[in-house]
């Protein structure tokens, strides 16, 4: 199996083993919207949680909360790309509805 992403976040333009071109799958915005929601409802709900239950100085959620937001978003990104485009591949979507997969596949 070739590696999925370049860097971070960035998905390698071809694939090393089969060369697949991966940039006909970009994902786009479509996992960012759903990470937004699952680690914006998972923060937000924690956080109302430790407010009402400690009642901690404002500081200490500046201390706690950014670090999980980023934490959480980038390692939920990478899944939710993963994902998109593996079904994205598996179901021969393309952009538009055209089919921009090797049809020997």
């Amino acid at each position: 199996m070739g590696r999925l992403f370049d860097s971070l976040l960035s998905v390698r333009p071809v694939c090393d083993i089969c060369d697949l071109d991966l940039q006909a799958v970009d994902s786009g915005d479509g996992p960012a919207v759903f990470v937004m929601f699952i680690v914006g409802l998972a923060v937000v709900g924690l956080a109302f949680w430790l407010e009402v239950a400690f009642a901690p100085p404002y500081w200490l959620h500046m201390l706690i909360w950014p670090p999980l937001i980023v934490v959480g978003s980038i390692a939920l990104l990478r899944l939710f790309k993963a994902t998109q485009i593996a079904l994205q591949f598996r179901n021969k979507a393309g952009e538009g509805g055209l089919n921009t997969f090797d049809p020997r596949d």
